[in-house]
């Protein structure tokens, strides 16, 4: 006699602690990271690579300053972190805000999917970046300089 055929579960439906492992296997993976860097001073030559944008240029990305300000914000010197790379901790805050609510919408079975960036969108986050890329060069942004 043949086994009975189980019927398949519909694609949405997911176990609660199914659910949850998206949010918090990311949490456990940035800190992971902000850990590390915390460990390791980037501000020590030798421990990580140069921004080749920099090196060869002398410009500074959007990104420069990442590192530094991920190891000021691990230690808690918040003030430092914005020194660093202020638009880095817009992120960082911009996650902390976020992750509860996906964390709180994956707990209670609600769907998680997030904004969805339409083309305007992207391009205005290109525009910001591309402006704080310009702003930190010139003589008068020299305040936001890593």
């Amino acid at each position: 006699m043949s086994d009975p055929v189980v019927p398949a579960r519909p694609d949405g439906f997911r176990g609660p602690l199914r659910r949850l492992v998206a949010p918090v296997a990311t949490l456990a993976a940035l800190t992971a990271a902000f850990a590390g860097v915390g460990a390791v001073d980037p501000n020590e030559p030798g421990h990580y690579p140069v921004c080749p944008l920099l090196h060869l240029t002398g410009i500074y990305c959007p990104a420069c300053g990442g590192l530094r300000s991920a190891h000021a914000v691990a230690h808690g010197d918040l003030a430092a972190a914005l020194g660093d790379n202020a638009l880095a901790v817009a992120g960082y805050a911009a996650f902390a805000l976020f992750w509860p609510v996906w964390f709180t919408r994956a707990a209670r079975g609600r769907r998680t999917a997030g904004p969805r960036p339409r083309p305007g969108h992207w391009w205005a986050l290109g525009g910001l970046l591309l402006a704080f890329t310009a702003v930190r060069n010139l003589p008068f942004g020299a305040g936001l300089h890593p």
